[in-house]
């Protein structure tokens, strides 16, 4: 294989060009720093605004030629050539985010190795068969209705900017997966934490067939957030029909700014996890050390750098002395289960957030009220409150670190949930069951067995959306009676 995509300019500085529809653009004339020291260069996406939208949406018939399984083969080749030892254009990117990331190296390499399963056929199929239903996708699906009418009902793509997270490399291969399935347009903005996943996905797929339809609709490009030149002008209903954004607050606002009918916006932002542990978790020794166990991979799974990952744990020890007591066992034996996972699944943090640290240094002393396991060296920690309330620091934990809450009862537990909460992950599994109904009304969106948070699956919602169901649009033809 050839690598016409990156060249190291030295130990920092990668050359990152614009992919528009199957056509390589290589001139460099801009220099953006990545996270954590990072830089690369790229093309200016001014430059080349007026190209960059699909101008014509009837240029998107080409995508209906297609059936869904043979977009289902394609994706599927495409994840066959997608072999981190094989594959140069990874290989690059792996390269930069090792710097860019803030995931180490290990778990960054797992996660490279795991690609190719995301595009597997079944998993493909699944997906837009659950979230969809492929007859949608596929012709107009007839509906009889209650005064005679029949109404049929297509689910046709659109025209989409991916605003993509960074913070794990697979999110660019979800973000490539559901567009070329809805038979998207799609447009895929870099991440400065990520800035080559999703170029290097595209550049395989364009070595593979340029001339294929979905190559055809597929650019990916870095432009600095908050470029009102270039954005201004990109972001209109003419150019674009949806925006697919991950990101924070302050981002998601400034996009919203350019809302306006024809234009809608599908949102995934930050949002904090919890686990939910019963008092079944104290039963016997050997049941607290896979609890423990469970918890840690919650925590350490992606260095804690995803949404889903666990920061905080109600546990329902109980708040008396024993109570507290019997925590502050756990949160030794999951500080070592912490601490031990193997290193493909976490690892110490590349930087352990100072301002954390200082919070955690601030807090040790105070034996009445915090118990810290950890955290001297880097590692991660676990901080154990001795009443029933989190650290006043708990929106920030990250870098393995999560704070253990004793609660008397469960109730005390839902009561901390909100609007912000995504995944909380629960032991037991009867707990779950007797407490996902009410979750919801909390503002929970994903409910989980402890221990499987990292294991999220694209045939699912996201966020308590639909976001294949949102990124296409859903249209009818009603055949009225005489």
């Amino acid at each position: 294989m050839q690598s016409s995509l990156v060249k190291t300019m030295d130990t920092e500085t990668f050359e990152i060009p614009i992919l528009l529809r199957g056509k390589l653009i290589k001139d460099y004339s801009e220099t953006f720093g990545g996270r954590n020291g990072a830089k690369f260069l790229t093309p200016s996406a001014k430059k080349y605004v007026n190209q960059i939208s699909l101008s014509d949406p009837l240029k998107m018939k080409d995508l209906y030629d297609l059936s869904i399984e043979e977009i289902i083969t394609f994706l599927h080749d495409l994840g066959q050539r997608l072999i981190l030892k094989e594959n140069e254009y990874l290989q690059a990117a792996y390269k930069l985010a090792c710097q860019a990331s803030g995931l180490t190296p290990e778990v960054l390499h797992t996660t490279y190795q795991t690609l190719p399963m995301l595009f597997h056929p079944s998993n493909i199929r699944e997906m837009l068969d659950k979230r969809i239903g492929i007859e949608y996708l596929e012709s107009w699906v007839p509906i009889k209705m209650e005064d005679g009418r029949t109404i049929a009902i297509r689910a046709f793509g659109s025209r989409t900017v991916h605003i993509i997270a960074g913070n794990v490399p697979t999110v660019s291969a979800a973000s490539l997966i559901r567009s070329c399935g809805t038979r998207c347009d799609a447009i895929f903005k870099l991440p400065s934490n990520d800035p080559l996943t999703a170029t290097a996905l595209i550049q395989t797929m364009m070595e593979m067939e340029p001339q294929h339809p979905i190559t055809k609709h597929c650019s990916v490009l870095y432009w600095r957030g908050g470029d009102t030149h270039f954005e201004e002008k990109f972001y209109r209903p003419e150019n674009i029909e949806k925006i697919i954004a991950w990101g924070g607050f302050n981002s998601i606002k400034y996009i919203s700014r350019y809302l306006q009918p024809g234009l809608d916006l599908i949102t995934f932002d930050p949002k904090i996890s919890i686990s939910i542990i019963g008092r079944d978790a104290f039963q016997d020794d050997q049941t607290l050390h896979t609890v423990a166990q469970r918890a840690a991979i919650d925590v350490g799974a992606f260095n804690q750098e995803a949404c889903l990952n666990s920061r905080i744990m109600y546990v329902q020890s109980g708040t008396t002395e024993d109570g507290i007591e019997r925590l502050n066992t756990f949160g030794k034996i999951l500080y070592s289960a912490l601490v031990n996972l193997p290193s493909h699944v976490s690892t110490p943090p590349k930087i352990f957030n100072e301002n954390l640290k200082d919070d955690i240094e601030g807090i040790r002393l105070n034996d009445d009220f915090y118990h810290v396991y950890g955290g001297k060296s880097n590692e991660g920690a676990v901080i154990v409150s001795q009443f029933d309330e989190p650290v006043d620091f708990s929106h920030r934990l990250c870098s393995r670190v999560v704070n253990l809450v004793p609660v008397d009862t469960i109730d005390t537990a839902l009561q901390s949930v909100n609007s912000y909460t995504q995944t909380v992950g629960i032991f037991p599994e009867s707990l779950k069951l007797q407490i996902r109904d009410s979750l919801p009304f909390y503002g929970v969106q994903r409910v989980v067995s402890l221990g499987f948070a990292a294991n999220a699956s694209m045939a699912t919602p996201q966020d308590a959306i639909e976001p294949l169901r949102r990124m296409c649009k859903w249209i009818t033809d009603e055949k009225s009676v005489l």
